[in-house]
C-alpha cells in the first residue's frame, strides 16, 4: 500500500475509487466498506484510496476550544491503522492533516478542490453517517448530487452489526475503556494489538528483575488503560506470553525520561535467551491486549511495587493456564 501525507504528490493515482473516514481501529464495518470498496476498485480498474485524517478532527476541535474531553479516546496509533489498511488490500491512503483550512472548507470547496482535483475520484463511498464540510452541513444527498453533476458515482453503506450491536469506533473504545477486551475483539474481528518501536525507558524494570519492552503510544488519551495479559509478536518464532502496563505508570515521576507519556510497557514471562538483555531495542513488535487484570494502581514504594508486578506475573500465568491461546499451540 503507498501512504502519502496530501495529495499534491507525483505519486497519487490521478484517479480513484475513495472512501473517507478516521478508521481509528479498522473495525469489522471499516472491514466490509474496504472490501466493497476494492470490488467497485476492481470493476472500474482503479485503485482503491482511503482518506484519512490526522489529527482527529474532534481532537483538533478539542485543542481549538480548550476543551480536553472533546477528544475521542484513541484506539489505534497511525501506525497500527496503516498496518490495518494495507492489510484489507488498499492500494492507497492518503493522510491528510485536519487544521483551520479543513474545518472552515465548505462542502462544495472540498468536493472541487479535493475529491476532483486533488484525488479525481470517479467512485466514493460513504458510511450512513457521513458528514463533511464546514460544521459538517455537507451529508449524502449533497455528495450524490454532487456525483450526478460532476461525473462520479456515490454509494453509501449501511451499519454494519455483530449480534444485533452496530460496529463502530465508538463501540470499541467503549469496549476497551470498560476492560471488555472479549467484546473488542469481536468488534475488530481479532484481537486488540498495539505496535511499534521498542525504545529506550527508565530501565527501572530490571532492576527490580522484570525487564520491559517500552512501546509509546502516540495519543495522550488511549481507549484502553490498565494491567493485561498479552502475547508479543516479533521477537521469537512463537509469541511470548507476558503482562503489559498500558498507560502513564502512577507510581513512578512523572518527570522521568518519558515525560509522563502513555507508554505500553510489556514484561515477557520468559525472555528468549537468544535475544540477550539489549536484544529488544529498535524491533518492530506487535502486543496483543487479551484480557485485563486490573486498572494502573499507585504503590506507594518500590517493594510494594516489585510485589505488585509480581502478583501481575502470577496472574497472567494462571489466565494462560486456563485459557489456551491457539497461537501458542505447538
Amino acid at each position: 500500500m503507498k501512504v502519502f501525507r496530501g495529495f499534491h504528490h507525483p505519486g497519487v493515482a490521478p484517479v480513484c475509487a475513495l472512501t473517507i473516514g478516521n478508521f481509528d481501529g479498522v473495525h469489522r464495518g471499516h472491514q466490509a466498506m474496504l472490501a466493497l470498496l476494492r470490488g467497485e476498485a476492481a470493476q472500474r480498474n482503479i485503485p482503491s484510496c482511503v482518506l484519512t485524517f490526522e489529527p482527529h478532527p474532534r481532537d483538533y476541535f478539542a485543542g481549538k476550544f480548550h476543551k480536553p474531553e472533546l477528544a475521542p479516546a484513541r484506539v489505534g496509533t497511525l501506525r497500527d491503522k496503516l498496518e490495518d489498511l494495507a492489510q484489507c488490500g488498499v492500494d492507497q491512503t492518503i493522510i491528510v492533516p485536519f487544521g483551520d483550512k479543513l474545518a472552515n472548507q465548505s462542502p462544495e470547496a472540498f468536493i472541487h478542490d479535493v475529491l476532483l482535483q486533488g484525488l479525481g475520484a470517479k467512485y466514493v463511498l460513504v458510511g450512513d453517517d457521513f458528514r463533511f464540510g464546514k460544521q459538517r452541513v455537507g451529508d449524502y444527498a449533497l455528495l450524490d448530487a454532487a456525483g450526478d453533476t460532476h461525473g462520479f458515482d456515490v454509494a453509501r453503506m449501511n451499519s454494519y452489526e455483530v449480534h444485533k450491536l452496530r460496529v463502530s469506533s465508538s463501540a470499541v473504545r467503549e469496549a476497551l475503556g470498560q476492560g471488555r477486551m472479549h467484546d473488542a475483539a469481536r468488534l475488530l474481528g481479532r484481537p486488540y494489538t498495539i505496535s511499534g518501536h521498542v525504545v529506550h525507558g527508565r530501565k527501572l524494570g530490571r532492576t527490580l528483575g522484570f525487564k520491559t519492552l517500552n512501546l509509546r503510544f502516540s495519543h495522550w488519551k488511549p481507549a484502553a488503560s490498565g494491567i493485561f495479559v498479552v502475547l508479543v509478536h516479533g521477537l521469537s518464532h512463537k509469541p511470548l506470553q507476558g503482562v503489559a502496563n498500558l498507560g502513564v505508570r502512577p507510581s513512578l515521576d512523572p518527570n522521568d525520561v518519558n515525560g509522563g507519556r502513555v507508554l505500553l510497557e510489556t514484561h515477557c514471562l520468559d525472555w528468549p535467551a537468544t535475544l540477550g538483555a539489549e536484544g529488544a531495542y529498535g524491533k518492530i513488535v506487535r502486543v496483543e491486549l487479551l484480557h485485563k487484570l486490573h486498572d494502573e494502581l499507585k504503590y506507594d514504594s518500590l517493594d510494594t511495587l516489585t510485589q505488585g508486578i509480581r502478583l501481575d506475573c502470577d496472574a497472567a500465568r494462571a489466565w494462560f493456564d486456563s485459557n489456551r491461546h491457539p497461537a501458542l499451540k505447538n
